[in-house]
């Protein structure tokens, strides 16, 4: 009879609590499409719930395992939440195509000193955390984000430099369906220059090329290429040049829901690309040597925008494949 007793209590325990999981998540749910104006019709919000929920459960799982030491870094609900992987690399993951092999080739300087620790966005470097929205327009982000540095470097002037301007006009990429930095360098070189962000604003589609000569916020002639593979040289151009443009495979899960703590993904494919992004420095933490690099999904995403990516680990995610970065 205790034992009949004990266990419809339990049951009841166990009811109670599902019904309060139940209610917590709902809650959560309408927090998640306030916070980022999620609009969807009753069927579609029914199958986006279902991808909320695993990719919470997932957070949760990753977030366990990390406390009791598995990992070094944490996952977190972001914007990207209601999708899956395969979506968010089918629509944001536009680094495509063959690679351009004509820019000359970095040599770092003699007696170089390398600091423990570089940090641009530190030094006037970079421009705030950008959003490239529903379009595969990462190549154009990382372009301006290498040419807003060295500019910079130049001139001592941080510009804010045009997206929508290589969107619409630079004719070797793909617009939304995906492109490379170095042809949008190229593109930027043989255009004479590339527009202001002011002057000719990020749409997040493409349109009809409007290049303005008048607005030209910064220009180059050509860029170099870091040695493939090799993390030293690119500690080097880090260090001696400043933001470098980079493409890597960012396909897994654990990229779309990165929080915090030093990324290391042992499934990342090292000779695959689908995406770029910008290293802005380079350091350790806890112990684990770091790549910091700028994203192009907002700031609800990784930490405030960036995120670090593991150093030193046998060039993780192709980092150090595709390295580049633009003369001025």
């Amino acid at each position: 009879m205790v034992f009949k007793y004990l266990l419809v209590l339990v049951c009841c325990v166990y009811a109670s609590y599902g019904r309060l999981s139940e209610l917590f998540l709902d809650k959560e749910w309408e927090e998640f499409k306030q916070i980022h104006n999620k609009v969807y019709s009753k069927q579609e919000e029914n199958r986006r719930r279902l991808i909320w929920q695993k990719n919470i459960d997932k957070i949760t799982e990753h977030n366990m395992e990390a406390d009791n030491g598995h990992h070094s870094y944490r996952l977190g609900m972001n914007e990207f939440g209601d999708m899956t992987s395969r979506e968010m690399a089918a629509m944001l993951n536009g680094a495509r195509g063959h690679s351009v092999v004509n820019g000359s080739t970095f040599l770092p300087p003699n007696n170089l000193q390398l600091p423990d620790t570089v940090d641009w966005s530190k030094e006037g470097y970079v421009t705030p955390v950008k959003n490239q929205g529903q379009c595969g327009s990462c190549w154009a982000f990382s372009t301006t984000g290498g040419l807003e540095g060295q500019h910079y470097r130049k001139t001592g002037k941080l510009v804010s430099l045009s997206e929508q301007n290589l969107l619409d006009c630079s004719k070797e990429n793909m617009g939304c369906n995906g492109g490379l930095p170095q042809k949008a360098y190229k593109y930027i070189k043989e255009n004479g220059g590339i527009d202001t962000e002011e002057s000719y604003p990020y749409l997040g589609k493409k349109e009809t090329c409007s290049f303005r000569p008048s607005e030209v916020g910064a220009t180059c002639t050509g860029f170099v290429q870091v040695t493939a593979g090799d993390e030293l040289a690119l500690k080097k151009a880090v260090a001696s040049v400043g933001p470098i443009t980079v493409c890597i495979d960012a396909s897994q899960p654990s990229f779309q829901l990165y929080k915090g703590g030093v990324y290391d993904e042992q499934s990342c494919n090292p000779i695959v690309f689908d995406h770029a992004v910008l290293i802005v420095g380079y350091g350790v933490y806890q112990g684990k040597d770091y790549w910091l690099v700028k994203n192009s999904w907002g700031t609800s995403w990784g930490m405030n925008g960036y995120i670090m990516m593991s150093r030193n680990q046998n060039n993780q995610c192709g980092i150090a494949n595709h390295a580049v970065y633009p003369t001025v």
